[in-house]
């Protein structure tokens, strides 16, 4: 287990959400997932995520998403994701994670609107009011706020962000990120860039893909932070036409696809969502296949 100061350090897993045929959250297979993602060498969970589905469950199911986490392993390993469009209701999550014993949470910021750089600094400061550990969420691609080095320097001198979920894409800034806010740790926030990352000084992943190969994926992760690219880069690749779909927009059902295929509970989704298209089905499906032909669990 990573040390309890710095929880967001290793392999920490975007949870999907297994659901019942009829979408209601089957919670009992989701306490299952927890601890079978950490027996198979996992650090921890992110509940609530957008794998997670967050932006569709009740205010009920999402509290206890995180209640059923902790219970199955520990608050220490639990890094809720807390993001609302409103900076006092995601204080709110913050402090329900809080006081359901989670070390820290994820935190995107303002995504109602396209918010300044003053709105995101007033956002982290009201969320870090809840007197804990956050871990900053850069999603440009969706939120259309850049979290950029320069800015997480601000909010990380500010001291209300410990660590960043970087999923630009871009990997070039975990340098620059480096220089600005030195003390501030950078996690791979996508699977597809998790090579470059690794290399680059990455203290930790959070990471879509384990929900279906857990092992693989953290021999990659241990791999590639320890500089070994013997180990690392054969195993990026035959890896690498599966983790580039938590890049996609259909990353959800993608996942979830490819742990029903390896026998995990994945289900449906719940709507806007819809069912992949037949030749989206295909390619994941051989992928997935290829990748437990070749010994990948």
């Amino acid at each position: 287990m990573t040390e309890t100061t710095h929880p967001w350090h290793g392999v920490l897993v975007a949870t999907a959400l297994p659901l019942r045929d009829d979408l209601s959250v089957d919670f009992e297979a989701y306490a299952e997932h927890c601890r079978w993602l950490i027996a198979n060498g996992c650090d921890g969970v992110v509940p609530n995520g957008s794998l997670g589905e967050y932006q569709v469950l009740t205010d009920e199911e999402r509290i206890r998403v995180v209640e059923t986490a902790v219970a199955a392993v520990g608050g220490a390993r639990v890094m809720p994701g807390v993001a609302a469009y409103g900076s006092a209701e995601a204080r709110r999550w913050a402090e329900q994670a809080r006081d359901a014993g989670c070390a820290s949470v994820m935190l995107l910021p303002p995504n109602a609107y396209r918010a300044d750089e003053r709105s995101v600094l007033a956002h982290y400061a009201e969320v870090a009011q809840a007197g804990i550990d956050i871990v900053a969420y850069n999603n440009p691609h969706d939120t259309k706020v850049d979290l950029t080095p320069a800015l997480l320097a601000r909010l990380h001198a500010a001291g209300h962000i410990r660590a960043v979920k970087e999923f630009s894409g871009d990997v070039r800034r975990i340098y620059e990120i480096a220089e600005l806010a030195p003390g501030l740790d950078v996690l791979i926030g996508a699977d597809d860039v998790l090579l470059e990352l690794a290399i680059a000084g990455a203290k930790g992943w959070v990471s879509g893909y384990p929900n279906a190969l857990p092992r693989s994926t953290v021999e990659l992760y241990k791999a590639a932070t320890a500089g070994d690219l013997t180990t690392a880069l054969p195993l990026y690749r035959q890896l690498h036409a599966l983790h580039r779909w938590d890049s996609k927009v259909e990353f959800v059902q993608a996942i979830k696809l490819s742990m029903d295929i390896v026998g995990r509970h994945g289900g449906p989704v719940r709507p806007p969502r819809v069912p992949l298209l037949p030749e989206q089905e295909k390619a994941i499906r051989a992928a997935t296949e290829k990748a437990v032909a070749e010994g990948l669990s």
